[in-house]
């Protein structure tokens, strides 16, 4: 193709499925116990070391890519004679959109016979990587780089992400849920259930008692919203913080109450860049359903 589509690391796909699919990725940064690392998928820490030692402790922080990293990242795609499609983490959760744009304009007065499109995803986690799968079949299809561009800024906001939490632990430390809160919730076995909204921002929305209820709450929600309902036809992605068997409780619930899903649940890990906030013991789920409207 005359262009390359890239996406930020929180897309959070594993390294061989955007080798397999040719999306580009520029990684984010993180630091543990204050030793910075590049958001790399799991390979600098795996991610069950990472979760691990977050659960005993250990301080993160994070970092989203600067527009002099953008520069460098886009570079060798304009030198080589491509054009650029990037899309960004959501604008709900960070910066990034505004670094890639400001790079992009210093870029085309460098390379002024090359297309460079940045789209905000308005998504994250692997419902963003959902999103670029998505657009990497459009692309093979034939879309050119702006109809692909319109697409996805057109279809973003059905792209549905809902997620839950059993450790409240970290959702406390970022500020999302006080610490009386917490508590309270911990007693009753609590678990939030949240969603993204439609400026990319994520909210909690219900207080669900106990694991086992939250992760039918969470089934009936795509139930609910999913495109087609029941007869959902599309991919179903999920991502999920050490905790592999609720992930997977929500995926062959899924797979019972959607016969006609377009293969397996595929389930990813949380990134080291989002899992940095989440902590362990969340799960999000991600489908194509109506189109988010609060």
């Amino acid at each position: 193709m005359s262009y390359i589509l890239s996406c930020c690391s929180p897309a959070d796909l594993s390294k061989e499925h955007f080798e397999e699919r040719d999306i580009h990725y520029i990684c984010f940064h993180y630091a543990i116990d204050g030793v910075e690392y590049p958001d790399d998928l799991g390979q600098s820490i795996p991610f069950d070391e990472f979760y691990d030692r977050m659960a005993k402790g250990a301080d993160t922080r994070t970092a989203q890519v600067n527009v002099a990293e953008y520069v460098d990242y886009f570079t060798p795609f304009l030198e080589d004679g491509k054009d650029i499609l990037h899309v960004s983490l959501s604008s709900g959760i960070s910066g990034t959109v505004n670094s890639a744009r400001n790079a992009a304009a210093i870029l085309r007065e460098r390379y002024p016979e090359r297309k460079i499109r940045i789209v905000d995803s308005l998504g994250a986690s692997s419902g963003y990587g959902l999103l670029m799968d998505t657009a990497a079949t459009k692309r093979d299809e034939g879309m050119d780089i702006d109809e692909l561009a319109k697409w996805i800024e057109d279809n973003r906001l059905k792209l549905h992400h809902w997620f839950f939490s059993t450790d409240l632990t970290f959702f406390v430390r970022g500020g999302r849920i006080s610490k009386t809160a917490a508590v309270f919730g911990g007693l009753l076995e609590i678990c939030p259930l949240m969603n993204m909204d439609n400026l990319g921002r994520l909210i909690p929305r219900f207080k669900v008692r106990t694991k086992k209820k939250v992760i039918r709450e969470i089934v009936k929600k795509m139930e609910q919203f999913a495109e087609g309902r029941k007869n959902y036809d599309g991919k179903c992605y999920i991502s999920m913080s050490a905790c592999y068997d609720d992930a997977r409780a929500v995926a062959d619930l899924v797979e019972e109450n959607f016969p006609k899903l377009n293969g397996r649940v595929e389930i990813n890990s949380i990134g080291n860049l989002i899992g940095s906030h989440t902590g362990p013991g969340t799960v999000a789920l991600f489908f194509w359903g109506d189109e988010r409207i609060d």
